[in-house]
C-alpha cells in the first residue's frame, strides 16, 4: 500500500482500504479531538485485497459524488462533512469531518439479489437469515430492500454476515433498528434519484457513527465515509437489466471479474495477492466511475 502523503498541519493517524484519515493539529501542535481530514486515495480494493494498480482520479470521483448525495439525502440522516476547505495536496479528493464513534456494522441494503447475496440465496433461500422468495435468480428485483449487514473486518480479513440478532447484540435493539431503517432508505431515495437517470442501484454499503452528545452521551445516527458511489454500491444501467445473467455495470465489478477471469491467472482461493490490472482496465474502470457520476448529478468531470 502506497504510503500516505505527509501534510502540514495535519498528523496521519489511520489508513485503510481506500482512505486515509488525519488529525488536525491544534494551536499547542498536538491533534484536536472532533476533526479528521477524510481523504480518497485512487486505490482500488477487491476481494479484501488492495490492488497495487491505482485508478486515476477515483479519489476525486468518490469524493464529489458522495458530497452530491449527501445532499440529496439530508432530509434522511445527517453526514459527516464539516467542511471542504483541505490542503492544497489532496484538493478535490478530501473532506474535514466530524470525529464520530464508528459502529462496528457495516450496513448494507439490497434492491436486486446478486453478489454474495445470490451464493447465500442459492444455497440457504435466505440472506443474512432473512427468507426470500423460491425462483430469483441474478439480477432479481426484491419486493422490498432489504438490510444485510456484515461484520466490520479489519484490513486483509473477510467481512462476515450477521444476523439482526447478532446486529442487535452488537450495537442495541432501538439502534439497530434505526440503522436497518435509515439504510434501507438510503437505498430507496438512491433508486428515486437514479431511476430519472437511467440507472438502476442494486445494494449498497454504508458506515454509520454516533456523534458525542452532551456530558459524554451518545448522539444521534450520522452518515459517515462515502454513499452511492461506484466503491460502495453496484450501479447498472436500467435499459440492459435483465435478471438471469451478470448485469453490465458502471463500478468496480468490471475489476472483479477481470481478476477473475483466465486472463488474470489469479484464483481467489490461492491466497496470493492479485496480480496489477492492465492498462486498459484501468482506463475502462476510470470511464466507468466518471461516467457514472455525470450521469447521476448531471455534471462534467
Amino acid at each position: 500500500m502506497t504510503a500516505a502523503t505527509p501534510l502540514s498541519g495535519y498528523e496521519h493517524v489511520y489508513s485503510g482500504k481506500v482512505r486515509e484519515l488525519y488529525a488536525p493539529l491544534g494551536p499547542s501542535g498536538r491533534p484536536v479531538d472532533d476533526r479528521l481530514l477524510l481523504v480518497a486515495s485512487d486505490r482500488i480494493s477487491a476481494y479484501d485485497w488492495v490492488l497495487d494498480t491505482p485508478i486515476p482520479d477515483k479519489g476525486a470521483v468518490l469524493t464529489r459524488l458522495s458530497l452530491w448525495w449527501f445532499d440529496q439525502l439530508a432530509d434522511i440522516v445527517p453526514n459527516h462533512v464539516v467542511s471542504t476547505d483541505v490542503p492544497e495536496a489532496v484538493s478535490g479528493r478530501a473532506v474535514v469531518v466530524r470525529r464520530l464513534e464508528m459502529l462496528k456494522v457495516e450496513a448494507i441494503a439490497r434492491a436486486y439479489l446478486t453478489g454474495g447475496g445470490l451464493e447465500e440465496y442459492r444455497e440457504k433461500g435466505s440472506v443474512c437469515g432473512i427468507p426470500l422468495p423460491e425462483g430469483l435468480t441474478d439480477g432479481s428485483r426484491l419486493l422490498d430492500p432489504v438490510f444485510t449487514p456484515t461484520t466490520k473486518a479489519p484490513l486483509g480479513e473477510h467481512d462476515l454476515p450477521m444476523s439482526p440478532e447478532q446486529v442487535e447484540a452488537e450495537i442495541g435493539d432501538d439502534l439497530a433498528a434505526e440503522v436497518s431503517e435509515v439504510t434501507r432508505a438510503i437505498l430507496v431515495r438512491g433508486n428515486e434519484l437514479a431511476a430519472e437517470r437511467g440507472i438502476l442501484i442494486a445494494d449498497t454499503k454504508v458506515e454509520f457513527g454516533l456523534a458525542p452528545g452532551d456530558r459524554g452521551a451518545r448522539g444521534g445516527l450520522v452518515l459517515a465515509d462515502e454513499v452511492l458511489t461506484p466503491d460502495s454500491s453496484r450501479f447498472w444501467p436500467a435499459a440492459a437489466w435483465q435478471p438471469g445473467r451478470v448485469q453490465p455495470s458502471y463500478d468496480k465489478q468490471f475489476v472483479r471479474d477481470w481478476l477473475t477471469s483466465a486472463e488474470s491467472g489469479w484464483s481467489r482461493s490461492s491466497g496470493e495477492a492479485p496480480p496489477p490490472l492492465p492498462e486498459q482496465v484501468v482506463a475502462e474502470t476510470r470511464a466507468k466511475y466518471v461516467e457514472v457520476f455525470e450521469l447521476l448529478t448531471g455534471e462534467a468531470f
